[in-house]
């Protein structure tokens, strides 16, 4: 995987990651505590893990794999 991918899977992953538990704690929060409010620090930190962890699993998976008689 060249930079440009790993650059693009790594900021999709982002956004998607934030916007989804952007809503999450917010609906989180109205529905057990009765205040609209969103957890930014929570959902940055999930942000970036994920953001991080998609394009390294991305990675792995498109690597050839290699034979148990090959590796002998």
């Amino acid at each position: 995987m060249n930079i440009k991918k790993g650059l693009i899977s790594f900021i999709t992953g982002f956004a998607i990651t934030l916007v989804v538990s952007i809503a999450v704690t917010y609906l989180y929060s109205l529905a057990f505590h009765d205040a609209a409010r969103i957890d930014w620090e929570t959902s940055f930190r999930l942000a970036v893990t994920f953001g991080i962890l998609i394009p390294i699993i991305e990675a792995r998976n498109k690597k050839p794999k290699v034979k148990a008689e090959e590796r002998k």
